[in-house]
């Protein structure tokens, strides 16, 4: 016999952990690492996704200070995510194009762009000044959270701000569908982003529906990042085409990572229609069978 009622996982404990290990890969070594970096701040998405969780249920301060404290670790570390990213991306593409890579390298932007994203990592004033910055946001918000009474939140008001994620999810999927530029193809990721991390918390309510949910999302957003890290190459070479300039090198580098970024788009498009086709309820995505939360 199916029992009446089913519990949610707890929010307070998740989010605390999530505190905790940002703070352990901060410590790990003086200067963190490309993994710590990117581990980092997928951390401080999921914290900020939870207080978009609870934010009807919190005080407003409360929500206001930690979501600013997740966001502004998250902008610290940007540029130091930027930079690796840029070196994985020319490195991945200079083994998979390897005569491709070595004629465009002749470009004058990309070989500036590779010197800068070979640049050794090492301990300066301006790079501790930032990590001491992160190690005391972290502390002060882990030390508030480790006080703050969350275990009695309403499951109803929980899975009522879940279906604001994933309506806002489908309305960004259903715009860049119609039109896929990089501004859309980022603020969808986004937005399932928050969906995927906060869907965490309702495995309960359907395990396997749950996670195949999740899979797929993650798929995608994978998808979508490698697309947008690819776009973000782009920029940094400032490029555009001109039929009267001598760049057919960096031209057929661009048109390269063009069919890199279609690549990854016909693996986002099946998986977005089937998780945030319109018409849709959440409730049908995710199979929910007890409502009694």
């Amino acid at each position: 016999m199916e029992p009446d009622y089913v519990k949610l996982k707890e929010i307070k404990p998740v989010l605390s952990e999530y505190i905790r290990e940002a703070l352990a890969l901060l410590k790990k070594d003086p200067v963190p690492d490309d993994k710590a970096v990117h581990d980092i701040r997928v951390l401080m998405k999921k914290s900020r996704a939870v207080m978009r969780l609870i934010i009807n249920q919190v005080e407003t301060e409360l929500f206001e200070r930690e979501y600013g404290t997740f966001r502004e670790v998250g902008r610290i570390m940007r540029l130091w995510r930027d930079t690796s990213v840029h070196r994985k991306t020319l490195k991945d593409l200079k083994k998979e194009y390897p005569k491709i890579f070595s004629r465009a390298c002749e470009n004058k932007k990309l070989e500036e762009l590779l010197l800068k994203s070979n640049l050794p990592s090492e301990q300066t004033k301006e790079l501790n000044d930032q990590v001491e910055s992160i190690n005391e946001l972290l502390n002060k918000s882990g030390y508030r959270v480790r006080f703050q009474s969350l275990e009695k939140l309403d499951p109803q008001l929980l899975l009522t701000e879940l279906d604001s994620s994933f309506k806002l999810a489908t309305h960004r999927y259903i715009i860049c569908r119609n039109n896929p530029r990089p501004s859309n193809l980022h603020e969808f990721r986004k937005k399932a982003k928050d969906f995927l991390y906060q869907l965490y918390f309702f495995r309960p309510l359907n395990p396997s529906a749950v996670k195949n949910v999740e899979k797929r999302i993650d798929s995608l957003t994978q998808n979508l990042g490698r697309y947008n890290d690819l776009d973000q190459l782009i920029r940094s070479l400032e490029y555009k085409y001109n039929a009267k300039s001598d760049s057919r090198s960096l031209d057929e580098f661009i048109l390269m990572i063009r069919n890199e970024q279609d690549r990854y788009l016909s693996r986002v498009w099946p998986s977005a229609y089937k998780v945030f086709c319109p018409g849709q309820s959440i409730i049908n995505v995710l199979g929910f069978k007890i409502l009694i939360i």
